[in-house]
C-alpha cells in the first residue's frame, strides 16, 4: 500500500495540537510547522476581529512576517479571494491569481492560491490562505488536507476561547465577592460610623447622670441589639423582614433621641398580607438606606419631619414606599443623596443586582411641595 505522506502530517498537526492552550500558539504552530510539511511555499493566516476584519495572526513562507506586528494588512468580509471565502464559509482554488478579479496582491504575486475558512458550530473564526508562484499548483487533496487542518483548528480555538472565557467570568465573580467583602465591610463601617455611636452613648449617658435609669436602660437595651444586629449580619446575605423592622425601629428610635426629636415615623403593614413575618429580603439595604434618608435630611436641624413607612409583601416581592413629610422640603434636596464620608447606598443596590441578580429596584415621586415618596421594591427570597 503506497505511503500517503499527507496523512503524516494530519496525524503530526494533531498530536502537536495537544499541548497547545492559547489561541497564538496554535496558528503558529500550525503556519511554521504544519503548512511548511505541507510543500507550501507561503501562507497566512487570518482571524475575524471585532470589526467583521480578516487580520493576519501567523504566517510561513516569504510573508512571514507579513507585518503581523507593524500595521497588519486588514481584510473587509467580502473582499479578495480571502475576503470572500469568509463571507461564503466556503474553501476555494484558484488556479490563476491574474485571471481573478478578487485578487489582492500582497508582495510578490503568487499564480495559484487555495484559501479554506476556519470554522466550528457555525462559527467563522477566520481563514487560511496559501499562495504558490506557479500556476495549477494546489490539488483536491490539498484542499482536503488543509478543510482537515482547519477543522482541527477550529475545534482546538474553539476550546482555547472557552478556556478563555471561563477564566475570565471566574476572574470577574472572585472580583466581585471581594467587592462584597469590603462593601459589606464599608456597610458596617457605615452603620456604626462614630457621630452615631458617640452621640447614642451620650445621650444615654445624659439619662445616667440626669437619674433617668429606666431610659437609660431602655435606650442602652437598643444600643446593645443593634450594634449584635449589625455585627450578625456581616456575614449573612439575607434577613427576616421581621428582625429587619425590629432593627429598624431601634435605629429610628436612637436616631430620634440622638437629634433631639427633630423627626418622628411610622412603620405599618399593608391590610391583607400573608404571614410577613416569613419573608426574607436582602440583608444591609434597608438600614443603609434609613441611614441614607436620615443622615442627608436631617443635615439641616429642621423640626417637624415625619417619615411614614408602608411595607407590602406579596410572594415575590417586599415592597417599602417611605412618605417624607417636611415643612420646608427645598432644604432637604435630595432624598438619596449621603453627607460626605457615608457609603453611597447606590453603589451598594447596584453591586447586588450585579452579583445576586436581586434586580433591587428603586424611585422617588414628588407628591406635593412638602412630601415626597420614596419606593424600594426587594426580592422576596423566601
Amino acid at each position: 500500500m503506497e505511503h500517503d505522506p499527507f496523512e503524516d502530517v494530519l496525524i503530526y498537526f494533531s498530536k502537536s495540537l495537544l499541548g497547545k492552550k492559547g489561541e497564538e500558539d496554535i496558528l503558529w504552530d500550525m503556519a511554521k510547522n504544519c503548512i511548511s510539511k505541507l510543500g507550501f511555499e507561503d501562507c497566512v493566516i487570518y482571524l475575524v476581529d471585532n470589526n467583521n476584519l480578516l487580520v493576519p495572526k501567523a504566517a510561513h513562507g516569504p510573508k512571514n512576517t507579513h507585518n503581523i506586528e507593524d500595521g497588519p494588512i486588514e481584510i473587509p468580509l467580502g473582499q479578495g479571494i480571502c475576503g470572500h471565502v469568509a463571507k461564503t464559509a466556503k474553501a476555494e482554488i484558484v488556479n490563476d491569481t491574474s485571471k481573478d478579479p478578487r485578487y489582492i496582491k500582497d508582495g510578490a504575486a503568487g499564480l495559484s492560491e487555495i484559501c479554506v475558512p476556519i470554522t466550528c458550530d457555525g462559527v467563522l473564526y477566520g481563514v487560511i490562505d496559501c499562495e504558490h508562484p506557479e500556476p495549477d499548483f494546489f490539488t483536491d487533496r490539498h484542499l482536503k488536507m488543509l478543510s482537515a487542518i482547519a477543522s482541527i483548528s477550529a475545534i482546538k480555538i474553539k476550546s482555547a476561547r472557552d478556556c478563555q472565557a471561563l477564566m475570565e467570568e471566574r476572574n470577574r465573580l472572585i472580583q466581585m465577592k471581594e467587592e462584597m467583602v469590603d462593601l459589606k465591610s464599608r456597610t458596617l463601617s457605615s452603620q456604626l460610623n462614630p457621630h452615631f455611636v458617640f452621640n447614642a452613648l451620650n445621650s444615654i449617658q445624659y439619662f445616667i447622670t440626669s437619674e433617668k435609669k429606666k431610659l437609660a436602660l431602655e435606650y442602652l437595651s437598643m444600643f446593645s441589639k443593634l450594634i449584635r444586629f449589625y455585627l450578625g449580619q456581616l456575614g449573612q446575605e439575607s434577613v427576616n423582614l421581621k428582625d429587619e423592622v425590629d432593627m429598624l425601629h431601634s435605629y429610628l428610635d436612637l436616631q430620634k433621641l440622638r437629634y433631639d426629636g427633630l423627626f418622628e415615623y411610622t412603620i405599618s403593614l399593608q391590610k391583607n398580607c400573608k404571614n410577613p413575618e416569613e419573608a426574607i429580603i436582602p440583608s444591609l439595604v434597608v438600614q443603609t438606606l434609613f441611614e441614607n434618608l436620615i443622615e442627608s435630611t436631617m443635615s439641616h436641624q429642621q423640626k417637624g419631619q415625619h417619615f411614614d413607612v408602608l411595607l407590602e409583601v406579596t410572594p415575590h416581592s417586599v415592597t417599602m414606599d417611605i412618605v417624607h413629610s417636611s415643612l420646608n422640603m427645598a432644604s432637604a434636596t435630595n432624598l438619596s443623596g449621603y453627607r460626605e464620608g457615608i457609603l453611597q447606598w447606590e453603589d451598594q443596590i447596584n453591586l447586588l443586582n450585579t452579583v445576586k441578580g436581586y434586580n433591587i429596584t428603586s424611585s422617588v415621586d414628588k407628591l406635593s411641595e412638602n412630601k415626597r415618596k420614596m419606593t424600594l421594591e426587594l426580592p422576596r427570597l423566601l
